[in-house]
């Protein structure tokens, strides 16, 4: 017959147990300083990108692709291939615009919707939680080996323009960029670093059996 110490004792130790296991999983838990530290050690880097863009009132997506690149601490270019060559570059508080052999040049402060947006992109492409922080709220899923970061608006004239920010990534790479806008257009870009996608190019393809 078991004694009811014994039963108490038996108890307690399952309960301790479980006690360090949640504390162990705590202690464990990827959390969003560690991503922008993964983030932060990838002080430049070029990938290819295509972007579907969903648009209410049209039937199917509007597509792009081209060349995304990156110089820490702030430098930002999307050269769009198709279906029209552009190129955006942003550097600081300058966002040059060039198309058709016509430049464009603007200050990011003078549009506040538009410097959030970007600072969402730097600020987490270069692993700054006090710039991301200061236009979103984040929220973090995920692993170092697969996550997503959701981020939620918070300076007012932004959230008129953007509902939503999903970025999605491995490690301390950014692999696709998610975002719904108000009114119901949404737009969705997957990103293959320059290091992936040539490695995949140099991969012979298998002969027919």
């Amino acid at each position: 017959m078991i004694s009811g110490s014994k039963i108490r004792f038996d108890r307690w130790c399952r309960a301790l147990l479980a006690a360090l296991a949640l504390s162990a999983s705590s202690a464990w838990a990827f959390d969003l300083p560690e991503l922008m530290g993964l983030l932060a050690q990838q002080k430049s880097g070029e990938a290819r990108f295509t972007e579907q863009r969903f648009v209410r009132g049209l039937e199917g997506p509007l597509e792009a692709s081209g060349v995304l690149s990156f110089t820490a601490p702030d430098k930002l270019v999307r050269r769009t291939l198709a279906p029209r060559a552009e190129t955006m570059s942003v550097e600081g508080n300058t966002l040059t615009l060039s198309r058709g052999g016509r430049t464009r040049t603007l200050q990011l402060d003078s549009m506040p919707e538009l410097l959030g947006m970007v600072e969402a992109m730097r600020g987490t492409l270069s692993g700054n939680s006090q710039g991301l922080q200061r236009y979103f709220r984040s929220t973090l899923a995920g692993s170092s080996g697969g996550w997503t970061l959701d981020l939620q608006p918070v300076d007012e004239r932004l959230a008129a323009q953007v509902r939503t920010m999903r970025l999605s990534g491995r490690g301390g790479e950014v692999l696709g960029i998610e975002m719904e806008f108000i009114g119901g257009d949404r737009s969705v870009m997957n990103i293959t670093p320059e290091r992936a996608a040539a490695g995949s190019a140099r991969t012979p393809a298998r002969s027919a059996p």
